[in-house]
């Protein structure tokens, strides 16, 4: 069984911006069983927000997701990913700049690289965007979760 998939529960994990955008545009998808905000891809143990926010650390803020594959499937996601953000602006989305606002998918099986991999050629020539994708794909590495304040931010915000 694939690490990224146990119990009919599997994780992926996307970069987009702000996390809170991010975990929103997945959070309410038939399938998705629970998503979380938190950091990736730095160099830097137990990052604060105010820590990646100062461009110390190398984290992108990003979205966990935790998914049941017979709900909704990675390809799917990915089309969520894609349709939440812009893949060609580097490390920016809309106001908000830096190396933590990263367009970049973390992988966490082979099967998920390859998908998603194929999925940006796909669509950096499918010459939706005038621009080409900037979209990091790496290694799933340490997720650090983000404080509960964060959590969920826009759901508690307009409810």
């Amino acid at each position: 069984m694939p690490a990224a998939l146990i119990d009919k529960q599997a994780v992926a994990t996307f970069g987009a911006g702000c996390f809170w955008h991010v975990e929103e545009a997945f959070r309410q998808h038939p399938g998705v069983i629970s998503t979380s905000v938190g950091y990736m891809g730095g160099h830097f143990a137990n990052p604060s927000y105010l820590d990646v926010l100062s461009r110390i650390t190398g984290h992108a803020e990003v979205a966990q997701v935790y998914y049941d594959p017979e709900g909704i499937n990675y390809l799917e996601l990915l089309d969520i990913f894609w349709n939440c953000h812009d893949p060609t602006t580097l490390n920016r989305q809309g106001p908000d700049r830096g190396e933590q606002y990263r367009s970049v998918i973390f992988w966490h099986t082979p099967e998920q690289a390859t998908a998603a991999k194929r999925s940006k050629a796909a669509l950096d020539a499918s010459s939706t965007y005038d621009n080409p994708i900037v979209t990091e794909i790496q290694p799933a590495g340490e997720y650090w979760l983000a404080t509960a304040d964060h959590q969920q931010y826009l759901a508690r915000k307009n409810s």
